[in-house]
């Protein structure tokens, strides 16, 4: 248990005492005593009308069961499913058009179309390399990957695969940057890439390792090395082709982490504070090595003019607070009740970011901070939002909007009002972005009463889901984010699968959205070379004049079985892929405080996992068991025996703690409540289970 402090009536862990006021308060300018008399403020000021948010979200819920309850066994009538959704003031009805009025906007946000990573806060190596990822080797994401449609063999360098590397890469320069007479790899003098350029404007300048070159706003720096292997080996000494990749990466304190107390929450924000003034370090040992990894410095270079520039080294960094919903220990207020996390998440994030604005701005050179606010449910909540960050802004002497805001578009309640939640914050509007999965998971939350959902599978073939992604865009432009504000679409889960990832995440630019996410830095430099296939500006102007695609009966389609025609292989099949999953996710949330990993699914194929996956898989076997396709017998069972499938693929983990036989660790509980309990989630959601049984594993830790 936390030594607590009181300070302007709220009770604070020490821990967190000690950061703000030894940490990230020096240098800001403002003094202790303001600072906490702001935060106080926002405490009594907001708690009440977030309860009431959240209390309306159950509201809504409840009388959307009695619905489907009262029409269970009749045909679904569209018309009056709407009509009802309207009258509960769940469906609102549109205002006149608008546009967003968001400015000072950094041209990674407003202009330019790029990848985006989302990285765990809590992991400082991790979010070092999501920093860093603005550039990319080609080279090397082609080489080290399935990429080219096979992986490296062992035992060193091989020749016969660089080739086909360096064929692969200048095929691209080809495409990105042509010659005006001629091929890539038939360049016999790199001096000569200036004038040999069919475009001369495509040439930024000269660095000393190379030459700059510009395409659809993004820049390939070709690496020119005489002296190394592959450079004297290529008949214009090309060593290597680095791509900007990772434009803006996520630094996330919500689903990718595992802080539910004080101590986690000072991890979390001392490594985003690190960031924000950037002096972040972490000693890595790689390859036998050991080093300091630090953030990268800029890319300098000289102009065809002769004057002299430079190109950001480093990713634009946005922080992702935590949704409306959880409380955290770390600070009670002066009725004894836990603060609400979210409030926690915007007055610290916030305050560590003014490092950066009173800076040297090495992160926005707009002055602005970026927040993405995940698990809104509609526009007063948006709302809300925007009201706790303008409350932010004047207690830490910031102009009104510095704080921008990012909207995930992955509750319903948002899909299908998501004008009117862009309209909430038109002022701040920086970023929407779908996300399936968390989506999918309050897609049969909401619906739970409805009926049977068909297999998880088959969900992003349903007529919503096109829907949804469509509607995400479409609005968004419709609302004036081009130029502003970023349009985003959502994760490649299967880190391991470039070649997959090359063939089909094309899909997302080609939607007209300007960024989308990838899992790890080389992910990044293999989807950057989509931004430059695609126009994503002129794809954007296509969609504007095309109009709106999807119709809110698409958009409001339940994805039920109708009827659940599935065979009892079938039917185990679904369960054993979904309980596998929650297992493999849960004992590291749970024994290893691991918000995000790579989790070999039942197949055992590397997927990534967080809360929202978590989330959908839960909410599914809770949605079949409430439905009779399965039993609790059966669920159980497939639970135990899946758990033994974890156990053996975490055999290699000295810090694994397994499940079998006995299942009656914390995980493996936790896991069973997300599923057995898991129709009476608030709106489905993994926290409360979550945390409950991290603190009560930490609370046995202590104790023994």
């Amino acid at each position: 248990m936390s030594e607590r402090l009181d300070r302007s009536g709220l009770r604070v862990a020490r821990e967190l005492v000690d950061f703000i006021e030894g940490e990230a308060l020096p240098g800001t300018g403002i003094e202790a005593t303001r600072f906490w008399n702001g935060f106080a403020e926002l405490v009594h000021a907001f708690t009440p009308r977030n309860r009431a948010l959240l209390e309306r979200r159950e509201e809504l819920q409840t009388r959307i069961d009695d619905w489907h309850k009262a029409m269970r066994g009749q045909p679904h009538d569209a018309a009056a499913y709407r009509e009802f959704l309207t009258d509960i003031g769940y469906l609102l009805p549109e205002g006149e058009d608008f546009q967003i009025e968001t400015e000072n906007t950094d041209p990674e946000i407003a202009h330019v179309a790029g990848p985006q990573l989302v990285v765990p806060v809590t992991n400082a190596r991790y979010a070092l390399n999501a920093a860093n990822a603005r550039w990319g080797s080609l080279y090397d994401a082609l080489y080290g990957t399935d990429a080219l449609g096979d992986r490296p063999a062992g035992g060193g360098y091989d020749p016969a695969r660089g080739a086909r590397v360096i064929a692969w890469a200048k095929a691209f320069l080809d495409e990105a940057v042509p010659l005006a007479s001629g091929g890539w790899a038939e360049m016999a003098d790199a001096a000569s890439i200036p004038d040999a350029l069919a475009d001369k404007a495509q040439f930024v300048g000269r660095t000393g390792r190379g030459f700059l070159l510009v395409n659809n706003n993004l820049h390939i720096h070709v690496i020119v090395d005489p002296d190394s292997e592959i450079g004297r080996n290529d008949p214009a000494n090309i060593a290597d082709i680095h791509l900007e990749s990772a434009l803006s990466a996520i630094i996330d304190l919500e689903d990718s982490v595992a802080c539910v107390d004080a101590q986690d929450k000072v991890q979390a924000y001392s490594n985003w504070l690190g960031l924000m003034r950037g002096d972040l370090t972490e000693t890595v040992t790689k390859g036998g090595k050991t080093f300091t990894r630090a953030l990268a410095s800029d890319l300098e270079f000289t102009a065809p003019d002769g004057s002299t520039g430079s190109l950001k080294g480093r990713a634009l960094m946005l922080v992702r607070n935590v949704g409306h919903l959880m409380t955290n220990p770390a600070i009670l207020d002066p009725e004894g009740s836990e603060v609400f996390e979210g409030l926690m998440d915007a007055m610290i994030t916030t305050l560590c970011a003014l490092h950066d604005i009173k800076g040297g701005r090495r992160n926005s050179a707009a002055g602005s901070i970026y927040v993405v606010k995940p698990k809104m449910h509609g526009p007063e909540e948006v709302a809300f939002a925007d009201d706790v960050f303008t409350h932010v802004e004047r207690v830490l002497g910031l102009p009104q909007y510095t704080v921008k805001l990012g909207i995930m578009d992955e509750e319903r309640r948002t899909s299908v009002n998501l004008k009117e939640c862009i309209r909430a914050a038109k002022q701040r509007v920086a970023f929407i972005n779908t996300g399936f999965l968390d989506r999918t998971g309050d897609e049969i939350h909401t619906s739970m009463e409805a009926g049977a959902m068909i297999r998880k599978g088959d969900m992003k073939n349903t007529p919503w889901i096109r829907a949804y992604e469509d509607n995400n865009v479409d609005v968004g432009l419709a609302c004036g984010l081009r130029g502003r504000a970023q349009i985003g679409k959502g994760m490649w889960a299967m880190p391991d699968m470039m070649a997959a990832m090359l063939e089909q995440k094309i899909a997302h630019p080609r939607a007209g959205a300007n960024t989308a996410w990838v899992p790890s830095p080389t992910a990044a430099t293999l989807h950057a070379t989509h931004y430059h296939k695609v126009d994503v500006a002129a794809r954007q102007e296509e969609l504007v004049r095309a109009g709106r695609r999807a119709s809110m009966d698409d958009l409001l389609t339940i994805p039920l079985a109708a009827p659940p025609v599935w065979s009892a292989d079938e039917i185990t099949a679904e369960l054993e892929n979904n309980a596998q999953g929650i297992l493999g996710y849960v004992v590291r949330w749970i024994d290893q405080g691991v918000g995000c990993s790579k989790v070999p699914d039942i197949h055992d194929v590397g997927l990534m996992e967080d809360r929202a996956t978590c989330r959908i898989s839960s909410q599914h076997m809770a949605n079949w068991l409430h439905h009779g396709i399965v039993s609790s017998a059966q669920v159980m069972e497939v639970m135990k025996r899946m758990a033994e499938v974890v156990d053996r693929q975490n055999a290699g983990d000295p810090f694994y703690v397994p499940m079998a036989p006995g299942f009656d660790g914390v995980a493996f509980v936790a896991a069973c409540d997300l599923v057995f309990k898991g129709r009476q989630q608030p709106s489905g959601y993994t926290e409360p289970i979550l945390h409950a049984r991290r603190l009560e594993w930490k609370a046995r830790r202590h104790e023994n």
